[in-house]
């Protein structure tokens, strides 16, 4: 049966996304769980909910942005392998409320850290489903198994909003002021979901060759963030390889971007803070010139830096704050630079800290200024294993046809993923987002970004295809 995806079909659209509002506002919240009791949810939190899953007429949608994303759920795409157990039919019939939760999550967005709404839905539909998620312990995170097996193939979502207004003119806009999936980590989450429903079918019939785990996130966009928390309870315990996706609005819907070895940089922080003797701007020769040898910090560390390590390694220093005094014909007694170092090689990963403090000094030392260097350790780059990126790309052309499958660019960004793949194989790929011909070009962490939601469809096919083939490989 061809559905529509809760986009342009009104009628069945309205039906899906009220089952959803409605089937999340149980008398009883899982997301109390972190208090060890449960709590009914608030009567006002019910109707702000339903009112936003509740679609205009489509006269008026029709003249919102919205149209501009509004697709057909996708079916199963000519030259791709149909997935097992009559799941392309199960998925069709699961679009449009696929749909209905990813607009729940866009519509109620958490800060990270505080995802216990999001986390509390996931448990709720696993539950439903038949499965035994467990909470993290702060209640913010869902880890859940599916299938048995020595051998675990993981597959990661992130929970986790921004803090950004959200500035689209859409039924599912933010109803949390400043706080926005813009992202696309209410993407991430709805694929992951209904991958876990798509399993959980054939578990049922004993088709699941082995065992996968799914691993919801919180805290993906700050630091410390929260993949090191999923690992210290137990998420990879087991685990033979690990896999994951991230929205690529740069790609055009149906389209994934895979790579094996660098994929993104690591992410890491540094203040340098002057001190010295001010004085007149008549008299730099009695002073510790501090915006002069700021000056020298912000051209020379990084030019020297490119210099003591190999090119390949790409490292990257941009300064992003940079202040010392007020008067012009003052010099300052203190000032201070701020910028993020990011690195595509571990091995130079490594090294930057101690090189970076080192260089500064180094820098510094003519100008008679003191100087304070805080070096903060972001995340690591994410380094893509060969054998686990070659598994997903040949499940991605299964999944959507081999033409679809196109090489990823590198990202200068940082990803908490790395975490996992520092611990075992694993791969992340790009999953097109991008609404065809369209004149809006969006980037993550814009408070207009928006998805074409038949990227959901997509990447549940894509990471259903990925578990299964991964389990089966048996390589690693």
């Amino acid at each position: 049966m061809h559905l529509r995806s809760g986009l342009s079909d009104a009628e069945l659209s309205e039906h899906h996304q009220n089952d959803v509002a409605l089937r999340h506002l149980d008398p009883v919240s899982l997301s109390m769980a972190r208090m060890g009791r449960a709590a009914p949810l608030d009567r006002n939190r019910e109707l702000t909910v339903t009112r936003a899953l509740t679609l205009p007429d489509p006269a008026a949608s029709a003249a919102r942005s919205v149209s501009k994303l509004t697709s057909s759920w996708p079916e199963t795409p000519p030259g791709a392998d149909p997935l097992p157990g009559q799941l392309d039919r199960w998925l069709a019939s699961r679009g449009a409320e696929l749909v209905a939760v990813r607009r729940h999550i866009h519509a109620h967005p958490e800060l990270s850290g505080q995802e216990f709404e999001t986390a509390a839905l996931v448990a709720r539909e696993l539950t439903r489903a038949g499965l035994s998620p467990r909470m993290l312990p702060k209640g913010n995170g869902v880890m859940c198994d599916i299938g048995y097996g020595d051998r675990v193939i993981a597959l990661r979502a992130d929970l986790d909003a921004l803090p950004l207004p959200d500035t689209k003119d859409v039924p599912y806009r933010s109803t949390v002021d400043n706080v926005c999936h813009a992202c696309g980590h209410d993407v991430h989450t709805t694929i992951l979901l209904g991958v876990g429903l798509a399993l959980a079918q054939l578990a049922e019939r004993d088709e699941l060759p082995g065992r996968v785990r799914l691993l919801f996130q919180p805290a993906e966009e700050t630091m410390p963030s929260g993949a090191p928390e999923v690992i210290a309870a137990g998420g990879l315990k087991d685990v033979a390889a690990i896999y994951a996706l991230h929205c690529a609005p740069q790609l055009p819907v149906g389209l994934v971007g895979v790579r094996s070895g660098p994929f993104t940089a690591a992410a890491d922080k540094i203040e340098v803070r002057l001190t010295g003797r001010g004085g007149h701007t008549a008299r730099p020769h009695l002073t510790a010139d501090l915006v002069h040898a700021l000056g020298r910090i912000l051209v020379d560390v990084p030019s020297l830096l490119d210099r003591k390590l190999d090119a390949r390694a790409g490292v990257s220093m941009v300064w992003g704050a940079v202040r010392a005094g007020e008067a012009a014909n003052a010099i300052p007694i203190e000032g201070f630079a701020r910028g993020t170092i990011r690195v595509l090689s571990r091995e130079a990963w490594r090294e930057v800290p101690d090189l970076v403090t080192k260089l500064v000094h180094d820098v510094i030392a003519p100008t008679g200024a003191d100087v304070e260097v805080t070096y903060t350790r972001g995340v690591p780059p994410v380094v893509n294993d060969r054998l686990a990126t070659a598994i997903i790309a040949g499940a991605a052309a299964a999944a959507l046809g081999p033409e679809r499958v196109v090489e990823a660019e590198i990202s200068m960004g940082g990803e908490d993923f790395a975490f996992y793949v520092d611990n075992v194989p694993g791969s992340m790929i790009r999953l097109g987002v991008g609404v065809p011909g369209s004149d809006t070009k969006f980037d993550i962490h814009q408070s207009a970004f928006d998805v074409d939601e038949r990227s959901i469809g997509y990447g549940v096919r894509v990471m259903v295809h990925t578990a299964l083939a991964a389990l089966s490989a048996g390589a690693f």
